[in-house]
């Protein structure tokens, strides 16, 4: 129990933020109206990504130092679990540009560097898989990786804010605060973020035990 504690705090967060997401009063915004639920999904998932994403880098520097492979198995499953909160919030994105837009996919300066990011880190599972050698896979994904991070963050955040943008906060348009001086939001948004970066902590660690495991069979075949 000691251990399992923040997976059932992930779970109970997760519970609140649907539930609380989804029934709670929210600020009638123009436009955005009800649409703006969508706010503690879409954005709080991308959220729990990056965060994702910054621990798989964190062991990927580890990796590159001590060429432990335990490392390499939670930076690339730490990367996987990012990969899929980020096409998770693809999804969601364009679902709500769908109700507020009108379309769901319009070009948008930041929709189209989000898609950009996302290929770049499917790229990095092709480059993987491709490779054979346990190490060198490690060692060629942990430098990919690495300068993969610093690529993706400044196509998401600065890029966009260079150019007009539907998107919030961005190209002179302004972010919700300068709408909103409501804190319900928040009382939402903060909580997801936790809660779906710790579900993509659980999936992301389940997985590794999986990947250790498969090798330990491997290598009692490989020598009986």
């Amino acid at each position: 129990m000691r251990q399992s504690w923040w997976k059932i705090l992930a779970i109970l967060l997760l519970l609140y933020t649907i539930f609380a997401g989804l029934l709670m009063d929210v600020p009638r915004l123009p436009i955005l109206n009800e649409t703006i639920r969508a706010l503690h999904f879409h954005v709080t998932m991308w959220f729990g990504m990056i965060l994702m994403l910054m621990v798989s880098v964190y062991y990927s520097i580890r990796y590159l130092r001590s060429n432990n492979l335990a490392d390499d198995d939670m930076a690339i499953e730490f990367t996987n679990a990012a990969i899929l909160f980020g096409v998770l919030g693809i999804v969601t994105g364009m679902l709500w540009a769908k109700f507020t837009w009108g379309d769901y996919w319009s070009g948008d300066p930041k929709q189209n560097a989000a898609a950009i990011g996302i290929l770049m880190y499917f790229a990095y599972l092709i480059l993987r898989n491709s490779l054979t050698d346990l190490q060198q896979r490690a060692r060629i994904g942990a430098i990919y990786n690495i300068f993969a991070f610093a690529a993706f963050i400044p196509l998401i955040f600065v890029l966009p804010r260079l150019t007009d943008s539907l998107h919030p906060g961005n190209g002179g348009n302004p972010g919700f605060n300068a709408y909103d001086l409501d804190s319900k939001l928040r009382m939402v948004f903060y909580p997801a973020i936790l809660g779906w970066t710790l579900f993509g902590s659980w999936i992301a660690t389940v997985r590794v035990r999986m990947r250790r495991v498969e090798r330990v069979l491997e290598e009692k075949m490989i020598n009986p």
